[in-house]
């Protein structure tokens, strides 16, 4: 499924409850995995190629804070409204289920779980969106619920 509207004119009612929306990919590239982890995450299955091959994963592999920000970029690109997000109080439920290496390929599949109406804030609603990323082959590879507050159409 797609939206109806294009993403520079979305508003909190385009985020309907059951709808399931598919956006990739993005390239896993090795000079950038090495990178992330060496200033954010530096666990040398992260790192360093020739000590990775000797641990559990037998090779290099993305830190999973350098894929929620690679999941980040194309939801960002493709599934929050570029008129109407307004912030995230947060996320839940974040999970690393497969390891992410150098020559995947992202996607993210996002599935509207609710989107309701603020009371108090009668311009705006909150979005419940479950996230899972996954590889070229369909693999989920990392999950989580994120919160979205969005404002309604004008």
């Amino acid at each position: 499924m797609s939206f109806s509207t294009p993403i520079t004119d979305r508003y909190f009612e385009d985020y309907a409850k059951g709808a399931v929306h598919q956006f990739g990919s993005i390239a896993v590239e090795e000079d950038e995995v090495i990178a992330f982890a060496k200033k954010f995450d530096p666990q040398d299955f992260h790192t360093d190629p020739d000590a990775a091959r000797s641990t559990i994963f037998g090779g290099i592999i993305a830190s999973g804070w350098h894929t929620s920000g690679l999941m980040m970029r194309l939801y960002a690109d493709h599934y929050l409204s570029k008129v109407a997000s307004l912030s995230s109080p947060g996320v839940d439920e974040l999970r690393w289920l497969k390891p992410v290496r150098p020559g995947d390929a992202l996607s993210v599949r996002v599935t509207v779980l609710d989107a309701v109406a603020s009371r108090s804030k009668p311009d705006r609603g909150i979005v419940t969106s479950f996230i899972e990323v996954l590889n070229q082959i369909g693999d989920v590879v990392m999950s989580m619920k994120a919160v979205n507050l969005l404002l309604r159409r004008p």
